[in-house]
């Protein structure tokens, strides 16, 4: 490498903790985008996921974590311990131990000679368990799993534990306060009330460690926060609660001081603390729950994987885990059993449900030389297969990463929200200390605890944890439910585009048709229909023609069976010659026929008219005399036709593109109902032809499923490649329909119209609440611990908003 080049940028995903508002977030953000070598970086705050773009050269991974943990945050990572086999002394350990925590995304590897285990903690976004395991593999030993992972669900059903317990604490020594607060109002004067409760010392007692311990999430965050000279919604908390707080403590000591009654005191405000704090608590436990519902779909697809696979190893038999399983393995599958890993058949034949990849209900045959897909169900047959694809590499594997991919990434959309959250806090406490000085100095002279109740109403309701959240839970929620639909889009910024969509670009081949030519018709004249197939099939069935393959295959199909031809012979441009039970067989163009003197004038007309519809006819004679004759065409998928007037009453114009002759595009046009036709365009002028549109104004998806689509899948604003199509033309493109199915685009851009809806109710809301909220505190309507509710109702709501479109019919 020369000097002073630069390495290929690359990507890592780092699982955060710590973060408890939007804020935090932006911080990271900041943070990380500022590190000399950060190319990109985007913090989802609902996912708790940071994406980075790096130069490896300038920057690792490791600093970054350090960066983070300097911000006052830290990373998830995963722990697994690992038997290791084969290890002879204390200088095995040490080499086993010092390759492994060199590699990338591992931070910390120790080896137990004794024990003859290993302890990993590495980053699962840079480095799988199958990667760790061959990388020992290697060295001569091996590595076998006993799993023990802090995965990122794990850390969410931990932390949920912990707040449940948090709430339930802080609420049975909150609820005597609110009884004793309820007791103020003169319409529940007949309330029970002990004269314990009203005690200042008992509240003290009671508000204390809510406070302090319950409270003291709140106080570490905003610590973290002012330190990095930044605020956040702890700020917030920890400001209001403890003004209510040491105010009250104030009170308290001068009551003591003053030798008043034991059991009666002033007006206290601990309730205003201590409520506070189980509201935001409840709050937050409300929003972490839904927001664990918002990746529903990844658990989805984690969930159709197989768990362990049978593997012949050393000429055994053996079940394996999954993660374990290496390309090149002979992997054997029972009936009715899940395919573990990508592979091609080497032994055996059966029908396989493909279905959750391709939306297609009917099993397709396999055999010999055939690919199979991971997570695929097997049928009816015992199949051998050979490992192609493992891990991080296999068709659902990737599918996983682009949903994570898109539901981590930012729409820019959200780019407003980020900006308002980064300066909301700063902004909100100077409005409080303002109303506060405006109530204590001109509105109610002198009066302190009511300023101060103020001040505490506005630092409440103010908090923009529903802001932060408005934009990335409909962006994950509506990512996966349409992941669900089968169609994956590569990420926020094109989940958000798609709605934009004004005009259609469909390749014809493949997209609109099904890109395999198929057996139409078949016309007979003076002759038995069932002696006309067997002597077609059987002389097609000797040619090499891609379109002999589909009148075989047409004919087959009918359940005709084709004697062996006694004589053939392929006439290059014209069609093919043989000699079939004893007649003389000719198939193929009208020069074929005048070449040996057949009258085909009767049938002429038909021909053309075969032809106009975008048919290939070809015409048959037997013994010299026109017989009959045999069509074929690419048909139009079933769906084709449904999903163009779909995309007609969306208000969309739909244009097709083929490099085929304009007689047959039109044919192909007209069954679809699609009125507007490119044909006759090169593979490279497609790209131009989107580009003509793009200069009259338009928003263009192109939809194809081939290599000579790619170029204008990249050139369109939304380039949808059709899943069953070619790696290249995926790649290339924004969307992925993976079912193969015209039906798929309506679907796409119907969930990013109702995710773009969905995120701009959300932003209204969470805005329109601060905006109300703020003006409605600051003129003295709202006690504190009804904007605590109001702040926690918030949140919750904007998520569960988001979750309806989980449920989005279309």
């Amino acid at each position: 490498m020369e000097a002073g080049a630069t390495m290929e940028p690359k990507k890592t995903s780092l699982q955060l903790t710590g973060m408890t508002c939007a804020a935090c977030a932006n911080r990271i953000e900041k943070g990380l985008s500022k590190m000399e070598g950060v190319q990109e970086a985007n913090v989802n705050f609902a996912l708790e996921k940071a994406s980075v773009t790096f130069d490896p050269k300038v920057v690792t991974v490791q600093q970054m974590e350090e960066k983070i943990e300097k911000l006052g945050y830290g990373t998830a990572k995963e722990t697994v311990d690992l038997q290791l086999i084969g290890m002879y002394c204390a200088a095995c350990a040490a080499k086993i131990e010092k390759v492994v925590s060199r590699m990338p995304g591992v931070s910390e590897a120790n080896v137990n000679f004794a024990m003859e285990t290993a302890r990993v903690e590495y980053n699962p976004a840079e480095v799988s368990l199958g990667d760790i395991q061959q990388r020992v593999e290697k060295l001569g030993y091996q590595a076998v799993s006993k799993r023990e992972t802090l995965d990122q669900e794990g850390h969410r059903k931990e932390a949920i534990t912990k707040q449940k317990r948090k709430l339930l604490i802080s609420a049975i020594l909150s609820l005597p306060l609110l009884w004793a607060m309820v007791s103020h109002f003169s319409f529940t004067s007949w309330i029970w009330m002990p004269d314990l409760f009203m005690n200042p010392w008992f509240q003290l007692a009671l508000a204390t460690p809510v406070q302090f311990y319950i409270g003291k999430q709140f106080y570490v965050g905003a610590y973290k926060a002012l330190r990095n000279k930044s605020a956040n919604m702890d700020v917030l908390v920890a400001l209001g609660t403890s003004a209510a707080y040491f105010y009250s403590l104030y009170l308290t000591i001068d009551w003591a001081a003053a030798g008043a009654s034991v059991h009666h005191g002033p007006e206290m405000y601990y309730e205003t603390s201590a409520v506070l704090i189980t509201l935001v608590i409840m709050g937050k436990l409300f929003e972490s729950m839904a927001k664990g519902r918002t990746s529903e779909a990844i658990k989805t697809l984690m969930g159709l994987q197989a768990k362990t696979a049978l593997v012949v190893r050393g000429g055994q038999e053996i079940t394996i885990p999954i993660e374990q399983v290496m390309a090149g393995d002979l992997v054997l599958v029972k009936p009715g059993e899940k395919i573990p890993v990508d592979g091609k058949v080497v032994e055996g034949t059966s029908a396989v449900d493909e279905s959750m990849l391709t939306g297609e209900s009917i099993p397709v045959e396999k055999k010999a030389g055939d690919a199979v897909i991971g997570a695929t169900m097997n049928k009816n047959g015992r199949l051998t297969l050979e490992a192609t694809k493992v891990g991080k590499e296999t068709a659902l594997a990737q599918i996983i990463k682009v949903v994570e991919e898109a539901q981590g990434s930012k729409a820019p959309i959200q780019r407003v929200a980020d900006v308002i959250s980064g300066i909301f806090v700063p902004i909100v406490v100077g409005i409080a200390v303002v109303a506060f000085l405006v109530w204590f100095f001109w509105v109610t002279p002198g009066n302190f605890a009511h300023a101060l109740e103020i001040a505490i109403a506005i630092l409440v309701i103010a908090c923009p944890c529903a802001l932060g959240l408005a934009t990335p839970t409909s962006i994950m929620a509506g990512s996966g439910r349409a992941a669900e639909l089968g169609v994956l889009f590569k990420g926020g910024e094109h989940l958000e585009s798609t709605h934009k969509i004004d005009t259609i670009i469909l390749d014809k081949t493949g997209t609109v048709t099904k890109g395999k030519p198929e057996l139409t018709d078949v016309e007979v004249n003076d002759i038995d229909e069932e002696l006309f197939l067997r002597l077609v099939g059987s002389a097609e069935k000797s040619s090499e023609h891609p379109l002999a393959e589909a009148i075989v295959a047409g004919i087959e199909a009918r359940g005709t069976q084709l004697p062996a031809v006694e004589h053939f012979e392929a006439v290059p441009g014209y069609g093919i010659r043989a000699n079939v039970e004893g007649h003389e067989v000719l198939v193929g163009t009208r020069k074929l026929m005048a070449q040996h003197n057949v009258a085909i004038d009767s049938v002429l007309a038909r021909m053309s008219e075969l032809e106009t519809e975008g048919k290939t006819a070809m015409l048959t004679a037997v013994d010299g005399r026109y017989a009959g004759l045999v069509a074929v065409a690419d048909t139009i998928k079933e769906t084709s036709r449904a999903a163009v007037a779909r995309l007609k009453q969306m208000g969309i114009e739909v244009i097709m593109i083929t490099g085929d002759n304009e007689r047959t595009a039109q044919a192909i046009a007209k069954q679809v109902g699609i009125d507007h036709v490119l044909a006759e365009v090169l593979p490279e002028g497609k790209a131009d032809e989107v580009k003509k549109l793009q200069q009259q104004g338009k928003k263009v998806a192109m939809v194809g499923d081939g290599i000579n689509d790619a170029p204008a899948l990249a050139v369109a604003d939304i380039g949808m490649a059709i899943g069953t199509g070619t790696d290249v033309a995926m790649e290339a493109a924004d969307v992925t329909l993976m079912k193969g199915d015209l039906n798929s685009i309506p679907d796409a851009i119907y969930m990013s119209r109702k995710t773009m809806s969905n995120i701009r109710q959300n932003l209204f809301w969470a805005l329109g609440y601060n905006s109300l909220g703020i003006p409605i505190a600051a003129i003295g309507l709202l006690a504190p611990w009804v904007a605590g509710a109001a702040m926690a109702l918030s949140s919750v709501s904007v998520v569960l908003n988001a979750l309806r479109l989980q449920r989005m019919k279309v």
